[in-house]
């Protein structure tokens, strides 16, 4: 797989540019990125083990969580490896079918992510607004046909997307202003007509995280309403304090995917793209695994439960 530059050519591959104000510093950011990268797929793949393992976690809530876990893990070992060759080995160089892969890989998993933030968001607001009801509601076949949506939904949007910008005459140099290739860089460095390919980038992204945030915003401020009516104030404070870990982390990732997507030219601010990138890819999928289920009682015991079992097999 190549691509025809405007000269006539084939693009074989492009330059990863990673940051180049720091490069010097690239043994100490390897060191950095390494470290996040193995805590990162840790706790996510602890997540979904024991959400598979313990039966107690066989509920909505642990279904989607260990879906997103999953998704978080995917998006990271797309982007993250590479970046960790930069750093080591300054080899920037990425083909043009890995580059495409990647962006593949990164916007239709992060794109996912997303609609399930919102599936997520309604489900704790059923769980905790209309608690009679949940167990209909949530039932399993409605969290399994929810789940399968966000996938559905997703990918024959990004598909389409990634496709067209694929398709796009690229000229030189091909150096990708970016840590990975993601699609508003590569779109920048087209020789083509790109207003159509824009907009639609600007349509479907801005679709998916816009409807995404509304319904979690919708779903958090009914959940927020609901706890002021709670008599006891420690219960108050206890549900208080945890919405608070959650939305601070939903504010990080919703804040930065608009900050880069949510524009109808992707040549703005492209430079500063990067580091707003390096939340989704370093910061939230780090903090994820604890603020949503490792400072939660369920997880500990059925960790617990878990290494206790694989002791007695072994």
């Amino acid at each position: 797989m190549s691509m025809e530059m405007g000269n006539g050519t084939t693009v074989q591959e492009f330059t990863l540019e990673g940051f180049p104000t720091i490069q010097h510093l690239g043994k100490v950011l390897f060191l950095a990125h390494l470290l996040a990268y193995m805590a990162s797929i840790a706790g996510n793949v602890v997540i979904v083990t024991i959400t598979c393992a313990d039966s107690r976690l066989h509920t909505p809530m642990y279904l989607f969580l260990s879906t997103f876990s999953f998704l978080e893990c995917g998006v990271i070992s797309a982007v993250i490896p590479k970046l960790l060759v930069i750093f080591l080995s300054g080899r920037q160089a990425i083909s043009f079918p890995a580059c495409f892969i990647q962006a593949f890989i990164t916007v239709f998993l992060g794109a996912t992510g997303f609609l399930l933030i919102a599936v997520m968001s309604l489900d704790r607001y059923v769980a905790i607004c209309k608690p009679l009801h949940y167990p209909t509601i949530m039932n399993p076949k409605t969290c399994s046909l929810l789940v399968t949506a966000c996938f559905s939904l997703a990918f024959p949007f990004i598909t389409g997307l990634v496709v067209k910008v694929s398709q796009l005459s690229f000229c030189g140099p091909l150096v990708i202003p970016h840590f990975f290739c993601d699609l508003g860089p590569l779109i920048h460095l087209s020789c083509s007509d790109t207003s159509s390919t824009e907009m639609l980038a600007f349509v479907l992204t801005s679709f998916v995280l816009l409807t995404s945030l509304i319904i979690t915003i919708i779903a958090y401020s009914n959940i927020v309403i609901t706890v002021l009516r709670l008599p006891s104030a420690k219960e108050k404070q206890r549900a208080f304090s945890t919405c608070s870990s959650h939305l601070v982390v939903l504010s990080l990732m919703y804040g930065s995917c608009v900050f880069i997507y949510v524009k109808p030219k992707q040549t703005n601010r492209l430079d500063s793209n990067r580091e707003a990138a390096l939340v989704n890819t370093v910061v939230t999928p780090l903090l994820n695994p604890v603020i949503y289920t490792l400072r939660n009682k369920q997880v500990h015991q059925a960790l617990r439960g878990t290494m206790c079992r694989m002791k007695i097999s072994r």
